[in-house]
């Protein structure tokens, strides 16, 4: 096979165009293959494999500067960078990362996950090797997805205008994780009509010389293009106006004319913005046909598409459902997302109630700014955004949401650890900052009872701000309603208090009944809400001297520290405090129950702190 003769860049440069072709074909063929086994972002890597090997072709990302925006279309990238042979762990513990990773590769030139910021990034770089005097290029990749999110207008706009030679390449499908919602998908399909613009603009420039800029009459010619462009045809220019060379579009599956698309941007020394038209999921019918569905995906059977192992029911789907059940109720109920309709449940409540469904695109900021808007008068939004992206919208929510305590309620979907997406997409920050807004309620289930009872009260019984959030996947053992309280005792045990919210409670009551077989008496204490808390019910609660709380987040904030200051006040310190999470770590790509073990969360974990905090030997 020839993909296997690729080891590095060089390889790639070293063949024939007549070769190229087949290159992407294995290309594809590997990619649906590995990761089949593996799971992970299938549907933009296949569109995205010829515009890839082009890059490849024209720079040498060992020097040049690629900076991915979301990332998850970089595995043809790594295929090519060397890092074929370690596909069989992708996004597995300690495996090769599902997102660029510089600690991984020379190639990776900056640590992606997030959308939007891939502008910003590189015109830094670009600012960097100017002042520093070196020479190499800087290009962005990023899709018309991310052209949702403002913070890609904040770097185009400041690209265009720094005159830095800087090239941005706008991989154009259509897509997001969902279809693309709003203008500027439809000011992208406009530009789409003109296929041979660039060949003649390359001529053009062509007889000034290297730097037109200097010509007279080049400069009266493009002034006099420019005003007449934007009579004929306004809006036609937006990058333009900012100060790129717009050059485009181009047929992204075209290998021999991307080659020389990009080589052309290269000599150009300006800011250039490359429109490439491409298809997601090229090369997979099934793909193809279901780009979303593919976008992120389970292992499955390559012959049929079909996942290996069907979910069932999840937390997200019993939110979508019950959301959608309520707005049957209240016609004031709303429902906001960020381009994740499917990801957060809200499928359903989108066909049954179309005029009070919003998906604002990957742009959370706006997204809490519109419903704090809503709730200004009188509707009751709910925005259902995954854990990691809230971070994006949390500038948001003290100005627009909490100074004027509106009744926005959020829901906190993939709470906690994830999974294989690995260290950008755990959500592992909710629990620190949330609570420290003033007037936000916090509600943490612990099963789908929970969460559908949960729902109903942030929606119908708290007046103010709430967020309820809620982990990736299914319940576990624990299926008690306990939501009516705001903490409660799930077990009785006089020498050490296991303190835990959410789905971690499994874990706690399986460590103190592990504990109670070497005679060690542990009660297992549940929070329901996180914030604010109920320090005269704590106090009524955690009676044992030693005090573990367990938490799938970081150490400094964390719930465990502010439920042992509030007993502290309440002259009922804890003589000895155990804070079992994540410290200071970023938690790597890994099953959930890998990384559970990993950070002592688990059960057995949970017990052996105990055990070491009492001197018990096993």
């Amino acid at each position: 096979m020839l993909l296997e003769t690729i080891h590095s860049p060089n390889d790639v440069r070293k063949l024939s165009r007549d070769a190229l072709p087949q290159l992407c074909k294995e290309l594809r063929e590997f990619l649906v293959r590995s990761v089949s086994e593996t799971g992970g972002h299938l549907a933009s890597n296949l569109g995205a494999v010829e515009l890839t090997v082009a890059i490849h072709r024209v720079f040498d990302t060992e020097r040049d500067r690629l900076v991915f925006d979301v990332g998850h279309q970089c595995y043809v990238h790594k295929i090519l960078t060397g890092r074929r042979e370690q596909f069989g762990s992708l996004r597995q513990l300690d495996g090769l990362s599902g997102f660029p990773k510089p600690r991984e590769s020379i190639h990776d030139a900056f640590i992606a996950g997030h959308a939007s910021n891939s502008v910003s990034a590189a015109l830094g770089m670009a600012h960097a090797r100017t002042r520093q005097k070196e020479d190499y290029s800087v290009l962005a990749l990023i899709g018309d997805g991310a052209l949702t999110g403002g913070l890609a207008y904040e770097g185009l706009n400041n690209a265009g205008a720094s005159g830095e030679p800087l090239i941005v390449i706008l991989n154009d499908n259509g897509m997001s994780i969902s279809r693309n919602v709003g203008a500027i998908p439809r000011h992208l399909g406009r530009l789409r009509s003109k296929p041979a613009y660039y060949h003649f603009k390359k001529w053009y420039r062509s007889l000034f010389g290297r730097t037109p800029e200097k010509n007279a009459l080049y400069r009266f010619n493009h002034g006099f293009k420019t005003w007449l462009k934007r009579t004929l045809w306004p809006g036609s220019t937006l990058f333009e106006d900012m100060g790129f060379t717009y050059l485009g579009p181009v047929d992204g599956h075209d290998l021999p004319r991307l080659c020389d698309v990009l080589t052309w941007a290269r000599e150009l020394h300006c800011p250039v913005l490359v429109h490439v038209n491409t298809v997601k999921g090229k090369g997979y019918p099934y793909a193809e046909k279901n780009p979303d569905k593919f976008h992120g995906i389970s292992p499955f059977d390559p012959a049929t598409g079909l996942v290996k192992k069907p979910s069932g029911a999840s937390f997200s789907s019993v939110f979508g459902q019950t959301l959608a059940d309520c707005a049957a109720q209240d016609g004031r109920v709303c429902a906001i997302t960020a381009a994740m309709v499917d990801g957060t449940g809200l499928t359903e409540f989108a066909k049954r109630y179309p005029d009070r469904f919003f998906d604002v695109g990957i742009a959370e900021g706006h997204g809490v700014t519109m419903s704090a808007g809503l709730a200004a008068q009188g509707m009751i939004p709910v925005f259902a955004v995954y854990s990691t992206f809230w971070q994006r919208g949390y500038d948001m929510l003290i100005p627009a949401v909490a100074l004027e305590g509106l009744h926005v309620v959020l829901g906190v979907d993939r709470a906690g650890l994830v999974g294989a997406d690995g260290e950008t997409h755990h959500g592992c920050f909710d629990p620190l900052f949330l609570p420290g807004i003033p007037g936000f309620t916090v509600l943490c289930p612990s099963n789908f009872a929970e969460l559908r009872h949960m729902l109903r009260q942030a929606l119908f019984e708290i007046s103010g701000p709430a967020a309820v959030r809620y982990p990736r996947g299914g319940e576990g053992a624990f299926r008690e309603d306990t939501s009516e309280k705001s903490a409660v005792r799930l077990r009785k045990g006089g020498d050490v208090t296991l303190l835990a919210y959410g789905v971690l409670v499994n874990h706690a009551l399986e460590a103190a009944a592990l504990l109670e077989e070497e005679g060690i008496e542990a009660e297992v204490v549940k929070l329901n809400r996180i914030a604010p808390l109920d320090a005269a019910v704590l106090r009524e609660l955690c009676t044992a001297e030693l005090l573990l709380a367990v938490e799938d987040g970081f150490g400094e904030g964390c719930v465990g520290q502010r439920a042992a200051a509030a007993l502290s006040e309440g002259g009922q310190a804890p003589k000895r405090l155990i804070l079992q999470n994540l410290g200071s770590t970023f938690a790597p790509e890994g099953s959930v129950a890998q990384l559970e073990q990993r950070f002592k969360l688990d059960a057995a974990g949970i017990a052996g702190a105990v055990r070491e905090a009492m001197g018990h030997e096993r």
